[in-house]
This record gives structure tokens, C-alpha cells and sequence, in this order.
């Protein structure tokens, strides 16, 4: 009878540690895209180092957040393509590339999730610099885990704290303090899941909104959702708004406000 082995193999970015019974080959599987799902509290972790990344990841989940763990920027930018997140947390230097980099190219994109840097670089250049490029906070490795759960949670606050701004997305004036909807200096009367969903489609104008987000939004309303209540508000909204006004790609999800070249 064949020895029992053990082992460490890889699937997607994680190591699994496995006892086979048997000798039996590892099949591997073809890479596939990053799932889309709803993502509360959501926040990425972008970190190469193993065991950090582990403990890191494992702490986040424990504090009540829904974190997802990559190691390579590449793997980050498929992740932010296909689903939206709270707030990210940033290594500097990746495998494929600058973490300094990824968040201009973020900032450029007009996203204003939060972000938080965390690097062994402890020089006051590295940390202006991080600053400059549009980090919220910058964290020196290495660093209590508490510490980094009391600077998400502060970052996030503040993230809120912003929500009272107006936004404001072509000829289309949101006012969350007030939740008034204006169009070229025109009242739109909305109803509760109007407003929701179409603030959430504005907080993330000129990128694509998971539908599951979106759906997400509708539950938090209250009361039952049905399998098409997601189509019938967005129809409401088009008829309100006008229909150029919210893009659509099927399979994928919603977006405001055309190409980042149309942003305010």
C-alpha cells in the first residue's frame, strides 16, 4: 500500500496544505476570472508576503470585514474590474509592480475608495510620496494588527463623513445630505430604491457596477426583492433621468456618467 504524503501546492493565490491518503496527482485547474458577488464591508488586501498576507487576511475577517487577499497587482486590477470594495490595503513593492503606481493609475480612474499603505518603507519620502499618490494612510511594517483595524475603521468613517459632499455627474446634482436629485437645476422626485440605487450608481460614475452591488443596495432598503426588481428600478430610472443617462452591460452590471473622459 502506498505511503501516505503530505504537501503544500498551490491553487489560485493560496497555498493549500493537504494530506493525501494516497499518492494521487494534483490536477490543476485553469485560472479563472474573480468571481462577482456582494461585497460588504469588503476590503482588498494586496500584499505578496505569505505569512502576512495570511495573518493579515485572517485578522480582517475576524474583525467582521470580507477581505480578499491577492499577491499581484495584476490580480487587484480584475478584482476592482469586477467588484466593489470599502477601502484597499496596499504593499508597496509587488512582484509585478509599484504599489505607487497602481493607486495613481486608481486616482486617475476617478475611484476615491480609501486606501491604506502598508510597507516595510519607513523613510518620510516613501511616506509623502504615498500620501501625495492619494493614499488616506500610511502604515510602517512592521505594525500591531489592531492598529491596522483602527485605521480602517477611521479611514472608513471619514470615507462616510464624505457622502454629504454633492456629486455630481454630467448635468445630474446628487445631494445625499439632503437626498435631492437635481437635473439641469430641476427637481426629480425619486422614491427610496431610486435614490439608493442611483447613489450608488454616482459614487462609482464612469466605472461598471457589479449588478450583485446594486442588488445589494435594493435589500438594504427593506422588504422582499424580487428576481427583477434590480431591471424594473433602472427602467424607472431611465424614464426619470433619461435613457442615455445609465449604460448597460449585460452579464456584468450598470454605469453612470460614459467614459472617465466625460468625468467632472
Amino acid at each position: 500500500m502506498p505511503e501516505p504524503a503530505s504537501g503544500m501546492y498551490w491553487r489560485g493565490d493560496f497555498f493549500v496544505t493537504c494530506l493525501h491518503t494516497f499518492k494521487v496527482p494534483v490536477v490543476r485547474l485553469p485560472s479563472l476570472p474573480p468571481p462577482r458577488f456582494p461585497r460588504m464591508n469588503a476590503i482588498l488586501l494586496i500584499e505578496d508576503d505569505l505569512p502576512l498576507g495570511t495573518a493579515l487576511a485572517r485578522a480582517l475577517r475576524q474583525a467582521g470585514y470580507n477581505a480578499t487577499w491577492v499577491r499581484r497587482l495584476v490580480d487587484a486590477q480584475k478584482w476592482i474590474t469586477t467588484n466593489t470594495f470599502e477601502a484597499i490595503v496596499l504593499d508597496l513593492g509587488l512582484p509585478d509592480g509599484e504599489g505607487h503606481t497602481f493607486l495613481e493609475e486608481l486616482r486617475a480612474a476617478h475611484s476615491d475608495v480609501p486606501v491604506i499603505i502598508a510597507s516595510a518603507r519607513d523613510a518620510l519620502s516613501e511616506r509623502l510620496k504615498g500620501l501625495d499618490s492619494g493614499a488616506d494612510d500610511f502604515l510602517v511594517k512592521p505594525f500591531p494588527v489592531d492598529e491596522l483595524i483602527a485605521r480602517l475603521r477611521a479611514v472608513l468613517r471619514r470615507h462616510a463623513g464624505q457622502s454629504t459632499n454633492q456629486w455630481n455627474v454630467g448635468n445630474l446634482v446628487v445631494e445625499p445630505s439632503q437626498k435631492r436629485v437635481t437635473q439641469e437645476g430641476q427637481v426629480i422626485e425619486l422614491t427610496p430604491r431610486e435614490y439608493q440605487l442611483l447613489l450608488e450608481l454616482v459614487r462609482r460614475a464612469h466605472r461598471w457596477v457589479p449588478r450583485e452591488t446594486l442588488m445589494d443596495a435594493l435589500y438594504r432598503e427593506g422588504d422582499s426583492v424580487s428576481a427583477n426588481a434590480l431591471e424594473v428600478v433602472i427602467h424607472h430610472l431611465r424614464r426619470k433621468l433619461g435613457n442615455e443617462t445609465i449604460q448597460t452591460i449585460r452579464g456584468v452590471g450598470y454605469m453612470i456618467g460614459g467614459n472617465r473622459g466625460a468625468a467632472q
